[in-house]
């Protein structure tokens, strides 16, 4: 199902966020709500950068993602590119971040399995 990158969280950002990589080979969701994964290096590990600063964190650095505040009412913002290309909007720092990390690897618009779409809101 395609869903719009600024609209992806929980299970359906992380699977877009390893997809954007290039390292899912499938995912599904397991009982905690945690994207659980075999990477198309063969090797399984839960992968949430939407969640784990661990994660996120390096991409965001690698990435070279700016990130701003906009106080509670509007939550944070990412912008990616010298020329800004691509943004994300979200509620914490790594949820804007991966949207923006989405949008400017996939486009504004993601195809997500149809099992995991009920995540993205």
């Amino acid at each position: 199902m395609r869903v719009r990158a600024g609209e992806l969280s929980d299970v359906a950002l992380d699977w877009a966020v390893a997809s954007a990589q290039g390292l899912l080979a499938f995912g599904w969701e397991n009982d905690m709500g945690l994207l659980d994964i075999t990477l198309s290096t063969g090797e399984h590990e839960y992968f949430n950068p939407s969640l784990d600063w661990a994660q996120g964190g390096p991409i965001i650095e690698r990435e070279r993602i700016e990130l701003t505040y906009y106080g509670d009412a509007q939550g944070w913002a990412a912008y990616a590119g010298r020329i800004v290309q691509s943004a994300g909007i979200g509620h914490t720092p790594l949820i804007a971040a991966m949207r923006c990390y989405v949008a400017s690897k996939l486009g504004d618009e993601v195809d997500v399995p149809d099992k995991l779409v009920k995540e993205a809101a």
